[in-house]
């Protein structure tokens, strides 16, 4: 049970031996500063600054790409860094890289940025690493976002944060594209994964604890923390059709009510970059939105930080969205709207064309000026001038053992039950098991996309040292207990025949479907259903007669009606990492109690994807068959080995008054036999509004131990501020009324005066 302990102590264990610096500005005024390398800097130097070009331009190359093992190409280098006086590079060529092989590529870069330029300005390097240090090989890659939001502990968010920057900083790196701050409304979006789920509070609590995780309480020159990048601002995640990178409709109230206030608290707890939205809302591309860039963030947020673009998304304006004549005209749109530096990423026409427009007088030297001031901000936050270059010897806890611990215990918390008939579960250790689907023997599908590479799909080459569902189950009960039959691939059956033979010599089955890896445009989908081939095995499996549990590896919720009711328990896995597999053997078998509740709902039909925060009439019918609202399973479901109740819900008054609070208090008892972990969700539902109320929303959360037999009692505390809603006027505001605060099956009434 040790590694319980490690939440606790991991901050103070992961600074033992290391090396931390700690660099004040030369002059001690970083204004200051900046405006004395401004000053020296020429136009070309500036739009330089603005220009980020991927690792991969940069590489030895011949007519069939980049050459293996890659290397960099000085000449190359020196183009983009002495001729271009680049600012940023990002990405990590193509794959993992050892701690060495980073080390070498930043240090090379970062010595002809120091000494072979002018003024001496250091590259600031960035890369995906979302879930862990995913570009650097050994490193401990955790549970993917959405599993992170399912263990409804921010303390878990913080600590992968913590941890992720320190081995971050051991490849060289000072700069990550995470945390990823859009809702997952739209379920079918490849990237829903990348969410902290459906909710806007549970997204802004779990973005809040990741982002200071990544930085501290503030950016600083702190060796051990990473600078961060909210993304992707703002709406990207609600595209219409659910594909990656195509329009949305969001009306400016609801982008105001639901989107924005995860970026907006993150921006408040120190997130000093942000990336943004690859898409366009209501007919308007984001990178040529002056509204959203510059009056919404930069003014109304009061964003100072830097701004950056997606992958090539200046040049989209021209060959996608159709919004820009020419790729110049482009750049011109996109830089008066407020971008601060191009992910361009290929090639130094932003550069070019960036220059004559400001000689031509079509962007002005303020824009130029404020952008690279912003740039270099961030830069000296970092120490980048002082230290441009760490070293991984100073880093003797990265892939240590108590960072694996804590990954496992991470995945363990995120582990949802949503279905255990007859009490199916936990499994008994000295009965024969027979694993089968597509996720049992696979490491890429329990870590998904951003894993070594892009798309994930190179992840079994670099974890020998981990364990699959089908080999963590075997470690845990032998292999002579097991047997295993592929039974059909992702999309295709194989042997469902053998998997009918083998199965009576098995006592239960592990049904383990899902998802393969994958990453934005490349895991679009047609159809939310999990694939025939996959419904195929289920059906067989059920057909034997004997217990199944259905163990779902997916990176969004794959539609399962067509079979579920066959199905005896069902676990949802998410993408739970390198650890994933233990901690899946570990529930199964009842080593660990599970704790996870779902971060969204589960929908059991294609068309009726409402949310748990749905309005009163998208849920009209003539009873349940007939209502929209029906899920699978609904947001913040999941069970456990124990048994919770609830009691004696109070409120400290039933009269709100100007700024004043109300204290909530429940009851929660374990009326089991097994110390459990419990979500206690407090919701709150106005009654009428000027604007049609959701049905609920969730306003608060606490996740509790409670032994067997024992009680406690948790408290919280709601504000004016929890009854705000954006009116017409597309401003909060609140309204006097009646609401209701309701946790699990408790209600109780109070008024707004």
């Amino acid at each position: 049970m040790k590694k319980y302990l490690l939440p606790i102590l991991l901050i103070s264990l992961i600074f033992i031996g290391c090396t931390k610096t700690k660099v004040q500005s030369e002059d001690g005024n970083t204004d200051q500063r900046i405006e004395t390398i401004i000053s020296e800097m020429s136009l070309e130097e500036k739009v330089g600054q603005m220009t980020q070009i991927t690792l991969s331009h940069l590489l030895k190359q011949d007519e069939n790409g980049v050459i293996e093992p890659f290397k960099l190409d000085t000449a190359r280098l020196k183009e983009a860094i002495v001729n271009y006086n680049i600012g940023s590079i990002l990405n990590c060529g193509g794959h993992a890289n050892s701690l060495e092989k980073w080390n070498e590529i930043i240090s090379t870069i970062q010595d002809m940025a120091i000494n072979d330029t002018r003024l001496q300005i250091p590259i600031l390097y960035g890369i995906d690493a979302i879930h862990g240090a995913n570009y650097t090989q050994n490193a401990t890659l955790f549970p993917q976002q959405i599993a992170q939001a399912a263990t409804w502990d921010p303390n878990i968010s913080k600590n992968i944060g913590t941890i992720t920057a320190y081995e971050t900083r051991a490849s060289g790196i000072p700069w990550t594209f995470s945390p990823v701050l859009g809702l997952g409304r739209q379920l079918s979006w490849p990237r829903f994964w990348e969410t902290f789920g459906e909710d806007v509070y549970l997204t802004t609590i779990m973005g809040q604890a990741l982002t200071e995780g990544y930085q501290g309480t503030k950016l600083s020159s702190d060796s051990t923390k990473i600078a961060v990048c909210l993304k992707h601002f703002v709406g990207y995640s609600q595209p219409n059709s659910g594909k990656d990178r195509t329009p949305a409709s969001i009306p400016e109230r609801e982008l105001r009510e639901y989107f924005l206030q995860p970026f907006e608290k993150a921006i408040k707890a120190g997130g000093n970059t942000v990336m943004l939205n690859s898409g366009e809302i209501n007919g308007v591309p984001v990178h040529a939105s002056k509204f959203i860039i510059t009056d919404l963030l930069k003014q109304e947020l009061n964003f100072n930080g830097l701004v950056v673009t997606d992958w090539a998304d200046i040049k989209y304006l021209h060959d996608r969205h159709k919004v820009a004549s020419t790729q110049k005209e482009a750049v011109r749109v996109s830089v008066n709207a407020g971008i601060d530096m191009s992910m361009v990423p290929e090639d130094y026409t932003f550069h070019k064309y960036l220059v004559e427009l400001v000689k031509e007088g079509k962007v002005s030297k303020d824009r130029i000026n404020d952008a690279v001031k912003r740039i270099l901000r961030i830069k000296i936050k970092l120490g980048l001038f002082e230290k441009p270059v760490t070293h991984y010897s100073d880093y003797p806890q990265f892939a240590s053992e108590e960072f694996s611990l804590f990954n496992l215990h991470a995945a363990e918390e995120a582990i949802t039950l949503l279905k255990n008939r007859n009490q199916l579960l936990p499994l008994d250790k000295n009965q024969k098991v027979l694993v089968t689907g597509p996720t049992a023997n696979s490491m890429t599908a329990l870590n998904g996309g951003w894993s070594y590479n892009w798309q994930g799909d190179e992840t079994d080459k670099y974890i020998e040292a981990h364990h699959t569902i089908l080999e963590a189950i075997q470690h845990k009960i032998g292999t002579n207990n097991v047997f295993y039959i592929p039974g059909s691939g992702f999309n295709e059956t194989k042997n469902l025949q053998r998997v009918l033979d083998a199965s009576k010599k098995a006592d239960q089955i592990v049904l383990c479907l899902g998802e393969d890896a994958y990453c934005e445009k490349p895991g679009d989908i047609n159809d939310l259903y999990i694939p025939e081939a996959q419904k195929e095995l289920a059906l067989a499996a059920a057909s034997t007669g004997k217990p199944v549990t259905l163990l779902l590896i997916e990176g969004r919720p794959r539609l399962i009606s067509q079979f579920e009711k066959e199905m005896d328990a069902v676990v949802m896995g998410y993408l739970p990492g390198n650890r994933g597999g233990d901690a899946i053997a570990n529930i199964l078998f009842g080593d660990v109690n599970p704790s996870g509740k779902l971060p969204f709902t589960y929908p059991r039909f294609p068309n009726a994807l409402e949310k748990y925060d749905h309005k009163h009439t998208e849920n009209l019918g003539d009873g349940k068959d007939n209502a929209s609202f029906n899920p699978q399973y609904e947001f913040g479901d999941g069970l456990s080995y124990t048994n919770f109740s609830y009691s004696n819900l109070q409120l400290s008054d039933t009269i709100m008054e100007e700024n004043e609070e109300i204290e909530v208090m429940v009851k929660v008892t374990n009326k089991g036999k097994l110390k459990g972990k419990e979500t206690i969700m407090l919701f709150i539902s106005d009654h009428y509004s000027s604007i049609t109320p959701s049905v609920k929303r969730l306003k608060k959360f606490k996740k509790v131990p409670v032994d067997p037999g024992k009680s406690r009692t948790v408290d919280f505390t709601i504000s004016k501020e929890d009854l705000e809603f954006v009116g017409s006027d597309n401003k909060w505001k609140t309204e006097k009324g009646r609401f209701t605060v309701s946790i699990e099956n408790l209600n109780k009434e109070f008024i707004l005066k």
